[in-house]
C-alpha cells in the first residue's frame, strides 16, 4: 500500500470513528445467514470427514500394499 493510501484510510477510520459510529451500529446478522452458514459448514464436514477421509485413507493402505509387495521381493 502506498504511503498516500495508507494516509487516506486513516484519515477516513478517523472521520467515522469521529462521527461516533461503532461496528454495533450495523446491528445483528440475519438468522438466515447464521442457518445458511451453519448448512454450508455441515454439509463441507460431511463432504470431507464421510467421503474425503475414507478415500484417503484407502489410498494410503494401497500405496502401504504396493510398498511391502516391491519390498519382497
Amino acid at each position: 500500500m502506498t504511503e498516500a493510501r495508507a494516509r487516506e484510510r486513516i484519515r477516513v477510520s478517523s472521520l467515522w470513528r469521529a462521527e461516533g459510529r461503532t461496528l454495533s451500529d450495523k446491528g445483528w446478522a440475519p438468522l438466515r445467514y447464521w442457518l445458511m452458514w451453519y448448512a454450508a459448514l455441515g454439509t463441507a464436514v460431511a463432504v470431507f470427514y464421510v467421503i474425503l477421509t475414507p478415500i484417503w485413507i484407502g489410498l494410503r493402505v494401497a500405496a502401504w500394499i504396493a510398498e511391502f509387495k516391491a519390498r519382497r521381493r
